[in-house]
């Protein structure tokens, strides 16, 4: 069968070009994207229309836009549009380059005590700022925290969120939803709860795993699990202050209504010290959101749709100019492109002076012992593990950009599967190609050349 490559073409959606992918989900994929009329780096999350009418999820997605359209903070991922084609629905969010908080903590096993404090006050001032425009997560956890250049919180990901009007007569949710780890106790009985008093559980959990570098609710077996987070069993390890477990304690108390508020937190004297809240927007009460846009990405009518466009590109890796290389790098420090990264997270990037084509041949033949099928597509890789892992076969998408005549960055990110199952890949696979893998001048390495 012949056919032209899709890699010999750029893709555009209205005013954007569409890039490498940085995630994906159970809808879609998230891509990297540029406005062609303002050069502004955004992320596209691409869902399928189809799968969201096959699982009865329109109005669940409805409503994660107006969730978006009525939060507008520092702290949480900003949504500036929403487009869709025939086929597919397109948002199109604020672009957050440092990574999750989650491969901060895989990293660094825990955090100090101040650096934890300052992401959870962060993450208050925003869960706080989402609660008072009647928004509730529901899916607090820290693969839903990222962290933009400058090492500031972002909160993302409001597709589990729940407004006051999904709400029964009694004034509560009952829709049981969120990560097993991180739900609260009333949440797992079924007999309705406080969405404020269930997001702040959350946060809590979060603020001790940042401590703590592990979960204070953790068991193989779901039941007993759930059990230990019903009685609230859990213990503190050595080096967390009085003042922190004082907090915790208060926060972590499975009945939600001796659970500490929001408004009591701020008065802490633990999350009081060194705080420095941040100019935030004033809610305007029982404001008119337009849900017209929101509406119409479902319509038919064509004069609401955007259309996908293929523009020829050559045949060659893509070449990454000197600011997309930094975005891609975390903010101004390049370092980090040109040596051997040991960080495990959803990502990894290396640099090679080897030609292109040689680095394909090379990670085609190293994935194989691995375990891993491999799918080419020119200068785009994706080895698909073999065998099952705990969530489903591993998927690491590839792709090699051209930094400079001579110079080529190969970036690997997980595609699917489990984000530890994606490390030890990375690990492994960085070690079996250190022969190609350049360094900078003068960098010790543990090899030699």
């Amino acid at each position: 069968m012949s056919g032209k490559s899709s890699s010999e073409f750029r893709t555009r959606v209205g005013k954007y070009e569409l890039g490498h992918v940085l995630g994906e989900g159970n809808f879609g994929k998230v891509k990297h994207a540029k406005d062609t009329e303002t050069g502004r780096n955004v992320a596209i999350k691409i869902l399928n229309k189809e799968k969201i009418f096959k699982d009865r999820m329109v109005e669940q997605i409805k409503r994660e836009i107006s969730t978006m359209k009525l939060v507008k903070h520092p702290n949480v991922v900003q949504l500036y549009e929403v487009m869709a084609s025939k086929t597919k629905i397109y948002f199109v969010l604020e672009y957050v380059t440092g990574g999750e908080l989650f491969s901060k903590i895989y990293r660094q096993g825990k955090m100090q005590e101040d650096g934890a404090r300052k992401y959870f006050q962060q993450l208050v001032g925003a869960v706080d700022y989402c609660h008072s425009r009647g928004v509730f997560h529901r899916d607090l956890k820290p693969e839903n925290l990222l962290l933009d250049a400058n090492g500031n919180l972002k909160v993302t990901d409001f597709g589990l969120s729940a407004v006051p009007q999904q709400c029964r007569e009694d004034g509560l949710l009952h829709t049981t939803c969120g990560t097993p780890n991180y739900v609260a106790p009333e949440v797992i009985v079924d007999k309705g709860y406080d969405g404020a008093k269930a997001d702040l559980w959350s946060c809590g959990v979060i603020l001790f795993i940042l401590m703590a570098g592990y979960m204070p609710f953790e068991d193989k077996n779901l039941i007993k699990l759930y059990r230990k987070i019903y009685k609230g069993q859990y213990t503190y390890p050595s080096w967390f202050s009085s003042g922190a477990k004082r907090l915790i304690s208060r926060i972590l108390t499975p009945n939600p209504k001796h659970r500490i508020t929001i408004a009591e937190i701020y008065q802490d004297s633990w999350f009081k010290k060194g705080y420095k809240p941040k100019k935030q927007p004033v809610p305007v009460l029982n404001q008119e959101i337009s849900v017209n846009d929101v509406d119409a990405i479902f319509s038919d009518s064509n004069e609401c749709l955007v259309t996908e466009h293929k523009e020829r590109k050559n045949s060659k890796p893509t070449l990454l100019n000197a600011f997309e290389l930094i975005s891609l790098n975390k903010g101004l420090n390049l370092s980090g492109l040109f040596s051997k990264q040991e960080e495990p997270k959803q990502e990894s990037r290396f640099t090679s002076k080897r030609p292109a084509s040689e680095i394909v041949s090379k990670m085609e033949e190293t994935a194989k012992p691995l375990g891993f099928n491999v799918q080419k597509r020119d200068f785009k890789i994706k080895f698909q593990g073999a065998e099952k892992g705990r969530k489903g076969h591993l998927s690491i998408a590839t792709e090699i950009f051209e930094v400079a005549p001579t110079l080529f960055m190969v970036e690997m990110h997980k595609d699917g599967g489990d984000t530890l199952e994606a490390c030890k890949f990375y690990k492994d696979f960085s070690t079996a190609l250190k022969d190609i893998v350049w360094t900078s001048e003068g960098e010790v390495t543990e090899s030699s050349t």
